[in-house]
């Protein structure tokens, strides 16, 4: 399985500040929960990583509408 895989798995993804400083990517799901903390440098770096596959996500949309 890789990135592009479809599956018919539902969660929610929530995502703020511990108490103690860090970011927290809270993913739950039917019978799972995965917290992540990263400091705020790291959650830094995974924005910029999501803000960049957006837009090559964007740019492949509007290649296949052509």
């Amino acid at each position: 399985m890789s990135i592009d895989t479809e599956r018919d798995i539902e969660a929610n993804l929530q995502i703020g500040p511990t108490t103690s400083g860090m970011v927290r990517l809270f993913v739950v799901g039917d019978g799972f929960e995965v917290p992540m903390d990263f400091d705020p440098d790291e959650a830094e770096e995974i924005a910029e990583e999501i803000r960049a596959a957006a837009a090559r996500a964007r740019a492949m949309a509007q290649k296949s509408r052509r």
